[in-house]
């Protein structure tokens, strides 16, 4: 039973070593690529993925159509313009005015 115990111990003290050793990593990898950029422009990252020529037909396909239908969809639904009312114009109109008399009248008297 003593022997489980103590591979059970070792086994997470190795993963404990592993979770530090991807975290140094991740430095390592940060410090590169700041370092890189540094250099000639040019800077370490992790290579990209390639994906077929279908697949990006595929997504290409897919993508127009999202497109397409989004396009459709705003063509036929116009925006209404914001209008104001007749009432609201004449009160706006009455408090300009107002501001102007009072602004004329302050430079007469100055």
């Amino acid at each position: 039973m003593g022997h489980i115990k103590g591979l059970v111990s070792i086994v997470s003290e190795l993963r404990a070593e592993r979770t530090n050793l991807v975290n140094q990593l991740k430095h390592v990898d940060a410090a590169l690529s700041v370092l890189g950029k540094l250099n000639s422009g040019s800077s370490y990252a992790k290579p990209r993925r390639f994906l077929s020529a279908a697949a990006r037909k595929k997504m290409s396909l897919a993508q127009k159509a999202r497109w397409a239908k989004r396009t459709n969809v705003q063509e036929i639904v116009p925006k209404p313009k914001r209008t104001m009312s007749a009432s609201a114009r004449s009160k706006i109109a009455a408090f300009q005015r107002a501001r102007w008399a009072k602004l004329k009248a302050g430079k007469k008297a100055a």
